[in-house]
């Protein structure tokens, strides 16, 4: 798809769901070298460490092209998923991590549970380079959308128009970002996730915020979807309110009314 395309295609969807962040574009790099030019990386850049959910806050609200090394993040359980750590056994070190924080009854049911997730084997990656689309610079993989959830309905109302697939997610409350990133790049189907909680406290993901994600190619069928899913019902977003009936009013509204003429 050309850039041109893709640009288009993410500013009506930003348009036509009134979104208050950018649809951002992000690209897994096999070598470090390959960031783009003007790339901001939070080691050099901010001369700090960040969460990998930090990196995309930056690029949605500010517009910048924000690259991720093993050198610029600091959050453990995110440099596991995305092969950033030396763990001999990663699925063990986040089972570890999980039972340590209590988000586990046990050592079973953490295992268990951190092995349905996405995640990049050791050094399967070396960087993530993410901007908004409508700013890109760079071939991305996939494509993350923040908005809130009727307009993530809307999403989701486009994409099974689409592709007559209903969109999935798996939900465990912390370390999404392999849900919304790696999950897309290797399944190329679209996601929704409800973003965890260190994303919430470390990069001010708001109350109201679930994430739609999808292989960067879906794009501009996700702004076709959105132009014809539900058209002829109306269906939109703000949804509209359905007026066509008569409201009944408290007893006592009614016997005022009579003795005024309203009726």
């Amino acid at each position: 798809m050309e850039k041109t395309s893709l640009k288009d295609s993410a500013a009506f969807i930003r348009d036509d769901l009134r979104l208050k962040t950018f649809p951002v574009a992000v690209k897994f790099l096999k070598g470090k070298e390959d960031f783009p030019e003007k790339t901001r990386r939070p080691s050099v850049a901010m001369k700090k460490k960040v969460a990998i959910c930090q990196g995309v806050t930056m690029a949605r609200n500010y517009g910048w092209t924000v690259g991720l090394t093993r050198e610029d993040v600091n959050c453990v359980p995110a440099a596991i998923v995305f092969g950033f750590s030396d763990s001999s056994d990663p699925r063990a070190s986040l089972s570890k991590l999980f039972r340590g924080a209590a988000f586990a009854a046990g050592e079973e049911l953490a295992a268990k549970e951190v092995s349905s997730m996405s995640r990049f084997d050791n050094g399967e990656i070396r960087g993530i380079v993410m901007a908004p689309v409508e700013r890109v610079s760079f071939e991305p993989d996939t494509v993350l959308i923040y908005a809130n959830p009727a307009q993530v309905m809307r999403l989701a109302q486009a994409w099974s128009y689409m592709t007559g697939e209903r969109s999935t997610g798996y939900f465990g409350g912390k370390v999404e970002c392999d849900e919304y990133l790696i999950a897309p790049y290797k399944t190329r189907s679209a996601r929704i996730v409800i973003p965890g909680n260190g994303e919430r406290i470390f990069a001010g993901t708001q109350d109201d915020e679930i994430t739609f994600a999808a292989p960067i190619g879906s794009l501009a069928q996700l702004a076709e979807g959105l132009k014809a899913a539900g058209k002829t019902i109306g269906a939109r977003y703000p949804v509209t309110p359905y007026q066509n009936f008569q409201p009944e009013f408290p007893e006592s509204y009614k016997i005022l009314g009579k003795d005024i003429g309203i009726d």
